[in-house]
């Protein structure tokens, strides 16, 4: 399966696709506002990731690899897990290279995952959780339609920075989706 955009190409991660992963999550700065994610991270963590993430494809999860097209390499993961098609639901999550960082690359990522989502899988709410310290990615959320629906104290700790980290829930309904998205497509 691939997903194009107008900068990016969402797809299947590959095994060749490993110093590419290692070098974005491997960043201390990336790493630490995640949960699942140690620091340092070594090429076996990542061929590890990727075997799962293969594994788990189109069952529980899809985790999209995030190839800038302009310079055919990773920079990011973007995915839906937890996919429950009996309630309609599933949980996003992703991370780029901090060297691509404030470029929409993110946004423009996720309008694709969301439509993925709700048009192709027919889900009909996406949950989002973020470290309430984390603005960007807060700002992305609401940027996106995204509901925040309550803050998870001491909810989760990194495996980075061993710190436990408060986090801010988000969803988003495909109803709210639709007129997210039509406001979105408008400001291109």
């Amino acid at each position: 399966m691939r997903i194009e955009t107008e900068r990016l190409i969402l797809r299947k991660p590959r095994l060749s696709d490993c110093a590419d992963i290692v070098e974005g999550v491997g960043q201390y700065d990336v790493a630490r506002q995640t949960a699942n994610v140690p620091y340092p991270y070594s090429s076996a963590d990542g061929e590890a990731y990727i075997k799962k993430s293969l594994k788990n494809w189109g069952k529980t999860s899809y985790a999209f690899a995030i190839e800038l097209k302009s310079e055919k390499k990773v920079i990011g993961i973007m995915s839906l897990e937890a996919i429950n098609t009996f309630a309609g639901t599933a949980t996003t999550g992703s991370w780029i290279n901090k060297q691509y960082w404030r470029q929409g690359y993110i946004t423009e990522a996720k309008i694709a995952i969301n439509d993925f989502a709700f048009d192709a899988l027919r889900l009909r709410r996406l949950n989002s959780t973020v470290n309430v310290g984390n603005a960007a990615s807060n700002a992305t959320q609401k940027k996106l339609g995204y509901v925040h629906e309550g803050t998870m104290r001491q909810a989760a700790r990194s495996l980075a920075t061993n710190k436990i980290h408060t986090l801010n829930m988000y969803g988003l309904l495909q109803s709210d989706w639709k007129i997210a998205r039509r406001r979105l497509i408008d400001k291109l």
